[in-house]
């Protein structure tokens, strides 16, 4: 087996920002898995990341004799995976879009490189590559379903046992050891819902799938889950929540409306947080992005909210349709918040400052132990990347 690179394309890797701030691109979550979990799963192999300079030293690269370079947008499938594993030595897959979709060399190689020096497959078959951040969760729903086949072809649930939970369509939900589900109802007549190992679904939850909750993760009482949401691994979730994807270990543990959004990892939304993700005129929602420093047209009805990794909202926070938060924002304050609000900010509408670097870096260290996890070196690093990187958009 050939050793496995997920790389970042230079071009999807801005697009996909604020995620991209503190993870490489296959770090992304969509479905049940990221996109690294899926490749290492489909590939029965470790992975590494070729990624920017500055997340090294947290996702490190691995160099061998054989390298199979991988790019970390894409999701994987049966035919797509079995093409890239039959890839001869010195050839580039690329896309009818001529996007470089995998590299096998015997050396290193850089994204930038294209597919020069190599030979060339065509790749005309359809596939998933997540290229905006709003495919996060516009995708979701089908890889939900592709995950959820492949844990229920290779392995068993341990089923339901609590007598006031009922199930529409039972076959179709998958539960990991110690998970515990009290007097909820699951409806997986649309689509699957998986429960990872250990997580918690309090009573009075209703649930329609496909859905996916990871390991160690709380569906608080009440909680009322729609198609297409993923809540990652030690989630905490309440309220309202519709086709929305929690990468992990983040809060909305109550009340509020969360729709079409995708928040990263650490982030909370106070009490009674809430989101629009439809324009009053029903026209196509525009979002910030990064690569032009413009709003793009998302050519969707819906869309909600981006929020990066260890950003904070105040109770009563409302978010207008196709908002950004970058990563360590901490936002407050009456009204609609406006439609980005950059890394590090503090404040609202009303008032805005630069989150000051030592009192977030306590913050986030603060956040992180309190899961039993090490806010390491490298952490601090990233954030201080971060921070530096994005001065620029707090100044303007």
């Amino acid at each position: 087996m050939p050793n496995i690179i997920l790389f970042d394309d230079p071009a999807l890797r801005i697009q996909l920002l604020p995620f991209t701030y503190t993870r490489p691109v296959a770090k992304i979550r969509c479905g049940i898995h990221t996109l690294s979990e899926k490749w290492a799963d489909r590939l029965h192999t470790t992975v590494s990341f070729q990624t920017e300079a500055y997340l090294t030293d947290k996702f490190p690269l691995h160099f061998s004799g054989d390298n199979l370079f991988i790019n970390g947008a894409l999701c994987p499938d049966d035919h797509l995976t079995g093409i890239i594993k039959g890839l001869p030595n010195g050839a580039a897959l690329i896309s009818d879009r001529n996007e470089v979709l995998a590299v096998r060399t015997s050396s290193t190689w850089h994204p930038t490189d294209g597919s020069l020096g190599l030979s060339t497959v065509n790749y005309a078959e359809p596939f998933t590559m997540i290229r905006n951040v709003w495919d996060i969760f516009t995708f979701n729903g089908a890889q939900i379903k592709a995950d959820y086949e492949r844990i229920a072809s290779v392995r068993k649930s341990v089923g339901i046992s609590d007598p006031f939970t009922h199930c529409y369509n039972s076959e179709n939900v998958f539960v990991e050891e110690g998970a515990v589900i009290k007097a909820s109802i699951l409806n997986a007549e649309n689509g699957p819902i998986y429960i990872g190992k250990n997580a918690l679904i309090q009573e009075g939850s209703m649930i329609q799938g496909p859905f996916a909750i990871g390991d160690n993760a709380v569906l608080a009482q009440g909680t009322k889950i729609r198609p297409n949401t993923t809540v990652g691994p030690s989630s905490k979730v309440g309220g309202e929540v519709s086709n929305c994807v929690i990468f992990g270990y983040s809060n909305k543990g109550h009340d509020g409306y969360l729709g079409n959004s995708v928040l990263g990892e650490w982030c909370n939304l106070g009490a009674n947080t809430n989101n629009s993700n439809l324009k009053n005129d029903h026209s196509s929602v525009k979002l910030h992005s990064y690569a032009s420093n413009a709003l793009a047209d998302t050519g969707l009805l819906f869309c909600g909210l981006m929020m990066g990794d260890y950003s904070k909202a105040g109770i009563s926070t409302m978010f207008n349709t196709g908002t950004v938060v970058g990563v360590s924002v901490n936002v407050f304050g009456a009204g609609f918040q406006d439609k980005h609000v950059p890394s590090f900010s503090w404040g609202g509408t009303e008032s805005r400052s630069e989150y000051r670097f030592d009192k977030a870096l306590a913050v986030a260290r603060d956040t992180v132990s309190r899961r039993g996890i090490d806010f390491t070196s490298k952490d601090e690093a990233i954030m201080r990347s971060v921070f530096d990187n994005t001065k620029s958009q707090r100044e303007s």
